[in-house]
C-alpha cells in the first residue's frame, strides 16, 4: 500500500531575523516541496513549533538573532521537545562549537545556494520526511 501519495505536505520552519534572507530561505525549501513557516526570531519559532510541531519535519534557522535564543539554543530546545524535526543551522559570521548543535543538525554557511541546502537536505532528512522534489 502507498501512503506517500496521501502524505501532508511537511512543513519548514525558517527563521532569520533579516527578511529578505528568510524569504530566500523559504523560496528555496519550498522548490524542495515543502510548505513554509517563517519567524523573525527563535521566540516566534518557538511558539509557532508550539502550535504546529506535528507538522513541521524541518528546523531552517539562523543564528544570530535579538530575543532570548539565539539559532543554537533554538536548534537545542528543538531537539529536545520534538526530536521527528530535523534541524539545520545557517550563518556567515558562527560557526558552531563542540556543544551548539543538537546530534544529527546540519550546519551551512551562509550565503547559500538551493543546490547546496537540497543537497543538505537529502541528507539530513529521513525518507519519510522527505517532500517529493526531494525523493528520488
Amino acid at each position: 500500500m502507498n501512503s506517500e501519495s496521501t502524505a501532508p505536505t511537511p512543513y519548514a520552519l525558517v527563521v532569520d531575523d533579516e527578511g529578505l534572507i528568510r524569504m530566500d530561505a523559504a523560496d528555496i525549501l519550498e522548490q524542495a516541496g515543502f510548505r513554509t513557516l517563517e519567524a523573525p526570531t527563535g521566540d516566534k519559532a518557538l511558539e509557532l513549533l508550539r502550535q504546529h510541531h506535528q507538522e513541521v519535519a524541518l528546523l531552517f534557522t539562523d543564528v544570530q538573532m535579538p530575543g532570548e535564543h539565539d539559532g543554537f539554543a533554538l536548534a537545542r530546545r528543538t531537539a529536545d521537545a520534538y526530536p521527528h524535526i530535523s534541524i539545520v543551522v545557517a550563518s556567515g559570521r558562527i560557526e558552531p562549537g563542540p556543544d551548539d548543535m543538537p546530534e544529527g543538525a546540519r550546519f551551512i554557511g551562509k550565503p547559500f545556494s538551493a543546490e547546496i541546502v537540497h543537497r543538505h537536505l537529502q541528507e539530513v532528512l529521513p525518507d519519510e520526511h522527505k517532500p517529493a522534489p526531494l525523493k528520488g
